[in-house]
C-alpha cells in the first residue's frame, strides 16, 4: 500500500500526511512539482522526527510516476463514483490524492482504475487532504489487515 500526492500545495499537509504514513509503515510518492520546496520549514514543523521514518520516493512528473508505478491506482476525489467503504482494496494499491487547490486533471482522472470518495454531508465541499489521507488508508489497512503491530 502507497500513498501518492499530486502536486501538493500546502506543506504543513505533506508533513501531516508522511508523520502518518511513517506510523503506519506506508510509503509516500510525491509527484512533482510541489507547492513548495521539500525541505520547507513548515513541511519539517508538521512532520516533525518523524519525517527521519518517513518512506518518501519524489517523482520527477507525473509521466515518471506512472514508470515506477506497481499496482492499481486508486484515485480519491470529490468526482468519484462510489464511497471508499464499499471498495474492496488490495495490499499492493496506490492511494493517489490531487492538489488541494485543484485536485487532478481530466487526464489523470482518467488513467485511475478506481476513482472514489469519501462520504460526507451534502453542503460540505471537501475534506482537509491529511484528513482525507488518514481515512482512506485507514479503511484501506483494515480491509488487507495492514495495520503494523497488529
Amino acid at each position: 500500500m502507497r500513498l501518492a500526492l499530486y502536486h501538493p500545495d500546502i506543506p504543513q499537509n505533506t508533513g501531516t500526511i508522511l508523520r502518518t504514513a511513517a506510523c503506519l509503515g506506508v510509503c509516500v510518492d510525491i509527484i512533482e512539482p510541489a507547492g513548495f520546496r521539500l525541505d520547507s520549514p513548515a513541511l519539517r514543523r508538521a512532520g516533525m522526527d518523524y519525517l527521519d521514518l518517513a518512506a518518501m520516493t519524489r517523482h520527477s512528473s507525473f509521466e515518471a510516476f506512472l514508470a515506477a508505478r506497481t499496482g492499481r491506482l486508486v484515485l480519491f476525489t470529490t468526482k468519484g463514483g462510489g464511497s471508499h467503504l464499499d471498495f474492496r482494496f488490495s495490499a499492493d494499491d496506490i492511494l493517489l490524492f490531487g492538489r488541494e487547490s485543484a485536485g487532478v486533471p481530466d487526464a489523470v482522472h482518467d488513467l485511475a482504475d478506481a476513482r472514489l470518495r469519501i462520504p460526507m454531508v451534502a453542503e460540505a465541499r471537501s475534506l482537509n487532504l491529511a484528513v482525507s489521507c488518514a481515512f482512506a488508508l485507514g479503511e484501506a489497512l483494515r480491509q488487507v489487515e495492514g495495520f503494523p503491530g497488529r
